[in-house]
């Protein structure tokens, strides 16, 4: 994934705020993609994807942007984390962040899991409170053996949290991280139903994607 230049994202910013959306995400992937993520308070349904598509695709033809595909979509449930609001918006759940090089708090690493405690400090100079997973819990890039389930549920029942700090402009990265909640669902014709979430009920229900070619 390509990173967005500084005037492209502001380009699709000022384009989907005036036509009454916020702007989640813009990526450039393989193939000539362009994924642009937006949301609303009352959802995202596939017309309004199809609604910005049209306004994006006059934007990039007068400014020559370079694509082959553009993607308008709602955030998953792993939704990426941008900026200070985000990151005030979705305090208490819990989400993965990497950063650009790694962290001493962190124990060296540059990709951690979490709970989200907080943003402090003031503008420009924010820094990101997570609660930490126990070390025996987190799998670090992929090498470290499995323990038994019982006995990394106790090993992390023991142990305290961490809470560290990180510079916001220190993270690369950071999403959501879905919660999975088994406690039945009251879904017609099937009482026993799984229900996924990430602990912000309220911010729309309804989802939306819509892609188009350039040509």
């Amino acid at each position: 994934m390509a990173s967005v230049a500084n005037d492209l994202y502001r380009a699709v910013e000022l384009t989907v705020s005036g036509l009454g959306y916020q702007l989640v995400d813009v990526e450039r992937l393989g193939g000539g993609l362009m994924r642009v993520t937006i949301e609303a308070s009352a959802g995202i349904k596939v017309e309004d994807c199809e609604r910005v598509s049209r306004q994006l695709s006059h934007v990039f033809a007068v400014d020559g942007v370079d694509y082959q595909r553009l993607e308008v979509s709602s955030p998953g449930l792993d939704r990426p984390l941008k900026g200070a609001n985000n990151f005030v918006r979705f305090v208490g759940n819990e989400i993965s962040v990497q950063l650009y090089s790694p962290s001493v708090e962190a124990g060296g690493r540059k990709r951690m899991r979490g709970r989200l405690i907080g943003l402090v400090g003031v503008s420009g100079v924010e820094r990101v409170r997570l609660e930490l997973m126990p070390e025996d819990v987190m799998v670090k890039g992929g090498a470290k053996k499995a323990r038994p389930r019982a006995l990394t549920i106790k090993r992390a029942a023991a142990e305290p949290a961490k809470v560290i700090e990180i510079a916001l402009s220190d993270i690369e990265k950071a999403r959501l991280v879905p919660e999975l909640n088994f406690r039945p669902a009251r879904v017609e014709g099937d009482s026993d139903a799984a229900a996924i979430g990430n602990g912000s009920s309220g911010d729309g229900i309804t989802s939306g994607r819509f892609e188009s070619e350039h040509t």
